[in-house]
């Protein structure tokens, strides 16, 4: 019965202190996006750079898988045909 008594205490004492605390002084982010239309054409560029190199590396990888899964196929007729 006490720690029943004791949790309902707690519980009170919590929910007390964060109706009276107040909200956070943080820094002020209703700043208007101001950037000019380079710093956009850069990030741009970057992007297409990036998915550029990720062509081949996609090709390479489906290679590989497929070379992966043939070679199984052709190990388990080996298997099979002995």
């Amino acid at each position: 019965m006490k720690a029943k008594s004791t949790l309902t205490a707690l519980c009170s004492a919590m929910t007390v202190n964060l109706a009276a605390s107040s909200g956070a002084y943080a820094a002020d982010t209703h700043k208007v996006y101001s950037s000019g239309i380079l710093v956009l054409v850069f990030i741009g560029f970057v992007a297409l750079v990036v998915v550029v190199q990720m062509i081949p590396e996609i090709i390479t990888l489906a290679g590989m898988i497929k070379g992966l899964v043939c070679d199984r196929k052709s190990e388990t007729a080996k298997v099979s045909a002995r």
